[in-house]
């Protein structure tokens, strides 16, 4: 009986310091940090707090590092990261530097079946020698937002093309003294996305029969005093300025705009309606985006991008986009009817379903290209000079032509 009582206590003490053992030496699970970097979006702290801790729940073994970089450091910061041996996991980028990115070789590659949930006329914009590189977070396309007042003293309907507008110009200045609008075509690539509105997106083709016929217009305008001498070096926010004051009857721009309009015109905003975007021939919607990349060199690039892919998933673009101004890009998410239904007086609803609807036609886009600012720089060039009538047309174009050309080779 001794013996027996004794083997048992041998051996549950056995079990009892294994058991301790086990327990005090267990290693924690050993979780993966992500490094999140976006562009100026603390404002939306408690909306990106609330993914990350929700993707971290699902997630036990992924721990998510958010840093928010200021807007005008962006590039900078990403391209000294890239470049590094340690950089972010994931970052936010608009598609011209990601582009850009992608063109050193420094980005990875996206799988196609990974960009099944996004709005496809979208994903195809983003390729970039038939390969994605991005992964779509938000966008915006802009809308013709006009003044119902001015319009109806011209006697005219809205312009949807700028044939059009063109055509309109003169009747609108002649009846009510305001000019038609203001077009900011030398900021940016607006130039660029008008020209493709035409089929005009090339070096080849900048030089075409279409693309003199387009300078021209705008020439026409310039020269005829139909659309303000500042439009060869205006700015959006400036063509926003003379809107409010009543200068203008129209202006192109993203439906975030109307808050502006209504918080510093109130008395324009309640003259204020919206249409859809101005089209060229062929009949397409310009659009903006901001994205999603993982550098080449990044750790974690499988966690990185199952968390890009939470943070654009049907239910979180919803919740963004019920904060903000922006277009979400999960197709599923866009047949909400959020973007489908509006009352007539809701202005801002108004706007957010064209805008929407716009994206169902947005083909064929404006493909980023390697030394896209310089293109840009190129172009814009050439718009003041023909405005301007430095030499005609044709032989501004022709030497754009060349020096696109000479950047691209």
């Amino acid at each position: 009986m001794l013996n027996k009582n004794f083997w048992i206590v041998i051996i549950t003490t056995f079990v009892l310091i294994t058991a301790t053992f086990f327990i005090f030496n267990k290693k924690p699970t050993q979780q993966n940090e992500i490094v999140f970097w976006t562009l100026q979006m603390s404002d939306f702290s408690s909306y990106i707090n609330e993914v990350i801790k929700e993707f971290e729940t699902q997630n036990p073994n992924i721990k998510i590092k958010w840093i928010d970089v200021p807007f005008s450091e962006g590039e900078k910061r990403t391209l000294a990261s890239v470049l590094s041996d340690t950089p972010p996991d994931l970052v936010n980028l608009n598609p011209d530097f990601s582009a850009t990115l992608a063109h050193k070789g420094a980005l990875q590659e996206i799988p196609i079946e990974k960009t099944l949930q996004f709005n496809q006329e979208i994903i195809n914009a983003l390729k970039i020698n038939g390969k994605f590189y991005s992964i779509p977070w938000y966008a915006t396309s802009a809308i013709t937002i006009y003044n119902k007042k001015i319009l109806k003293q011209a006697g005219i309907k809205v312009p949807k093309t700028y044939t059009q507008v063109a055509n309109s110009a003169n009747t609108v200045k002649s009846k009510t003294e305001s000019f038609i609008f203001l077009p900011n075509i030398t900021e940016n690539d607006t130039m660029l996305k008008i020209l493709n509105k035409y089929g005009v997106a090339t070096a080849e083709k900048i030089n075409s029969k279409k693309s003199q016929e387009i300078f021209e217009l705008f020439k026409n305008l310039y020269t005829n005093n139909l659309i303000p001498k500042e439009t060869i070096t205006t700015t959006l926010q400036e063509s926003l300025e003379k809107y409010m004051s009543g200068n203008v009857m129209l202006i192109t721009a993203g439906a975030n705009f109307l808050n502006m309009i209504k918080e510093n015109a109130p008395s324009t905003y309640t003259e204020t309606d919206v249409a859809p975007q101005i089209v060229g021939d062929l009949e397409q919607h310009d659009f903006s985006l901001m994205n999603f990349v993982i550098p080449l060199k990044a750790k974690h690039k499988n966690e990185a991008l199952e968390f890009a892919l939470f943070i654009t998933n049907e239910e979180n673009q919803l919740k963004l986009a019920k904060l903000t101004n922006i277009l979400a890009v999960n197709q599923n998410t866009l047949k909400n009817e959020f973007y489908t239904n509006y009352q007539e007086t809701d202005l801002i609803s108004k706007a957010r379903v064209i805008s929407a609807k716009q994206l169902n036609k947005i083909q064929p886009t404006y493909q980023t290209q390697k030394n896209q600012k310089d293109i840009n720089n190129i172009i814009n060039i050439a718009v003041q000079e023909i405005l301007l009538n430095k030499n005609h047309t044709n032989e501004i174009l022709e030497k754009t032509a060349k020096d696109w050309q000479s950047i691209k080779e």
